[in-house]
């Protein structure tokens, strides 16, 4: 089954997206979070991917280095013999994490290790950038398991969208906002564009309604995030650690088909308890 049928399905479970791996014991973005991740069952894993000076696409999330590395420079800027070898440190960084022995990954090495395995979103931090990555993509022959993900606000939006990205028939997910006064633009550009899933943001649970039309009969999935820095309406991983049902539960209730968490083993459990 490939992502586009996986995540059409009617009859799956809520799947579960591993935010840059599982990092609680390895770096994040790293090949062993990403392993991780899949020895622990999760269906998708996010990864974050920035262009070096000549060309190469390496996991990166930050604007510079130092974090994860150490480095205070912008990846953008240095050569790929640069950026290789270059020790990660571990969890998500920072001087209080020591270096490990990964190593900031290639995304060709992801791929290698992924392919088959584990579905990809891949948040490419720079949208110039993306049209390299469809590249490595289908040299690597791993159009089927990867999506891409854009802001969906404007005409120019969509007409990038179509340009850009459809005519390489590879998964797209929409971003779209409706907690925001340009929410009902946002929703009759997703009407137009119909894509296959989308990540949404809201400020109730119940604003979910709006796309119960068309859009949700046409099997389009929902995929919503509960990381603490970037959760809606106060469900967040730390709120669901306390109480799952109460998060997970409800946001699987009220249609929700793919949750993007730092949790990844807790929201795995639970689902298992849920279905009995």
């Amino acid at each position: 089954m490939n992502y586009r049928e996986f995540v059409a399905d009617p009859d799956r479970d809520c799947a579960v997206a591993a935010h840059r791996g599982i990092w609680r014991d390895a770096p994040e973005n790293s090949l062993l979070a990403i392993e991780r991740a899949i020895d622990a069952g999760c269906e998708v894993v996010e990864i974050d991917i920035r262009r070096s000076a000549d060309g190469g696409l390496f996991l990166l999330h930050d604007e510079t280095l130092e974090r994860m590395t150490g480095l205070e420079a912008a990846l953008e800027n240095l050569s790929s013999q640069q950026l290789s070898g270059r020790l990660l440190r571990n969890r998500d960084g920072g001087k209080h994490n020591s270096f490990t022995a990964e190593r900031l990954p290639r995304l060709a090495e992801v791929f290698e290790l992924t392919r088959g395995r584990i579905f990809l979103h891949l948040d490419v931090k720079e949208r110039a950038v993306i049209a390299d990555v469809i590249t490595c993509v289908k040299a690597m022959g791993v159009e089927s398991e990867v999506d891409f993900w854009a802001s969906l606000k404007s005409a120019w939006d969509l007409a990038w969208i179509r340009e850009t990205i459809q005519p390489h028939d590879v998964l797209f997910m929409a971003k779209t906002r409706l907690n925001v006064p340009s929410a009902a633009t946002q929703v009759a550009l997703l009407s137009e564009l119909a894509p296959s899933v989308c990540e949404i943001y809201f400020e109730r649970l119940q604003d979910l309604a709006v796309l119960d039309g068309s859009l949700r009969r046409n099997g389009m999935a929902l995929w919503v995030n509960t990381l603490d820095s970037v959760a809606c309406a106060g469900f967040t991983d730390t709120a669901a650690l306390a109480s799952p049902d109460a998060v997970w539960g409800r946001l699987i209730d009220a249609g929700v088909s793919v949750i993007q968490t730092d949790e990844a083993a807790a929201l795995k459990s639970y689902l298992a308890a849920r279905r009995g």
